[in-house]
């Protein structure tokens, strides 16, 4: 089937869905619901065995991408996660080619058949995929591995992804009730913290530590703050927890200067970004460098500490420009673009400034200039895809990054820009537009 014709059936689908807004009955509508299970597994199938031939056929590694991800995500729109599953699928239940050529049954061959015959969904195959390459599947060997494989793929369509992946695991761990040997094994420990930011400001932390050490560490050093500060404290347990865990991290931010390393050139600190106006008018309005708005009375409190670096935007500001005398970007520009670009620009990056590094968009040793106009802030990954793929970056007229896909992702070209900093060709109705803005455009030959 060509383009075309899936664009056809794309067609005929977004009618089926008009018809049930307009006057679907419930029976229609449960009919259709269940009719966009196997919908939703073909087009899985589809997507598999496209990025399956690209693999083969070594188009990505040709397009500069080390790995498929980020064109996959790319074309798709969608984030690398989901980008990561298509991809993995195709490694497993799709066929390889080997160094010679050769052509290579799937790793996955059971679970191969089930995705092919819509008995198994992209993410029954995504997590099976994981759990068979984990260190306790590679320990069983591959006739009873291959054994216990048919067995999950039997019950797939039986089963929702999480719960085929639970039959999964009591399997191989039935199998490899032994685990490692002895000489090989090493305490598992696990020891995470998350950190989550919330859509309005602010963020969740979580985490897990089963090193009892680093737990006691942390618990000593927090209950040493967080004892009550009189007997009518009326604060609960976990609001001490919370500032005792704020005033040690800030202690160590105004102190630290021999524990904490640099990030991106610099010492970590607390930027936070704020029109002259606003400032100047009680400091109403304001932007952490992390994302979220402080209140006028935190703001204020910040901007008398000496460690919190304003970023003070007014209307006629000129860009901060130092020419061409060192390619190294200075911490005031650097400054500067993490206020435009609070992060990665690329479309579709959540990576935020301090995963970060800064671009010239015109190669200093070419001429170009260390200027806000042309510089972008992009994470590693993206900054090497600039340098080796035929993505262009450059500063439209408004002042801000917008970045034109190859012609191969779309024939149009169209220029995309992150969500963040608004439509392309749209001036951001909150930032002034530069005086002199660039046009300068990163391409870099392979």
């Amino acid at each position: 089937m060509t383009g075309t014709e899936l664009a056809a059936t794309a067609d005929r689908i977004r009618a089926v869905a008009a018809g049930l807004r307009e006057n679907g009955s419930d029976q229609h509508a449960l009919d259709a619901l269940a009719a966009t299970r196997e919908l939703t597994r073909a087009i899985s199938q589809v997507q598999v065995e496209a990025v399956a031939v690209l693999q083969r056929s070594g188009a990505f590694a040709a397009a500069g991408h080390r790995r498929p991800d980020s064109a996959v995500a790319s074309v798709l729109t969608v984030d690398r996660g989901r980008a990561r599953e298509i991809v993995r699928a195709a490694e497993h239940v799709a066929a390889r080619v080997d160094l010679q050529g050769q052509v290579l049954p799937p790793l996955l061959p059971a679970m191969a058949a089930a995705f092919t015959s819509g008995a198994a969904s992209l993410q029954h195959v995504d997590l099976i995929a994981r759990l068979l390459d984990s260190p306790a599947a590679r320990r069983i060997p591959p006739y009873a591995l291959a054994g216990i494989e048919e067995q999950i793929a039997a019950v797939a369509d039986t089963c929702t992804p999480t719960e085929l992946a639970r039959f999964g695991a009591e399997l191989v761990r039935a199998y490899d009730q032994d685990g490692a040997e002895p000489d090989d094994r090493e305490p598992v420990q696990v020891n995470e913290l998350r950190l989550t930011p919330l859509p309005g400001g602010g963020g969740k932390i979580s985490g897990v530590f089963t090193d009892p050490v680093r737990y006691a560490m942390i618990a000593t050093v927090i209950d040493a703050k967080a004892t009550p500060s009189t007997a009518q404290d009326p604060r609960s347990a976990a609001e001490r927890n919370a500032d005792a865990l704020t005033e040690v991290c800030g202690f160590v931010a105004t102190h630290g200067d021999t524990i904490l390393p640099t990030t991106a050139g610099e010492r970590p600190h607390v930027a936070v970004t704020v029109r002259l106006a606003d400032l100047e008018n009680r400091a109403r309005a304001a932007c952490l460098d992390l994302g979220g708005t402080p209140t006028p009375a935190a703001l204020r409190a910040l901007c008398c500490d000496a460690k919190v670096i304003p970023n003070v935007l007014d209307g006629d500001s000129q860009p901060l420009d130092i020419g061409r005398e060192a390619r190294t970007i200075p911490l005031p520009i650097r400054r500067a673009i993490v206020a435009r670009d609070h992060g990665c620009a690329h479309p579709g990056c959540d990576r935020p400034p301090s995963w970060c590094e800064i671009h010239h968009i015109k190669e200093w040793a070419r001429g170009g200039h260390t200027k806000t106009d042309n510089l972008v802030m992009l994470c590693w990954t993206h900054h090497q895809e600039i340098h080796s793929t035929e993505w262009l970056v450059r500063i439209a007229r408004d002042g801000l990054p917008e970045f034109i896909p190859p012609a191969w992702l779309d024939k149009e070209r169209k220029p995309r820009r992150h969500p963040r900093t608004g439509p392309p060709g749209r001036p951001d109705s909150t930032r002034p537009p530069q005086t002199n803005p660039g046009r300068s455009v990163s391409r870099v030959p392979r």
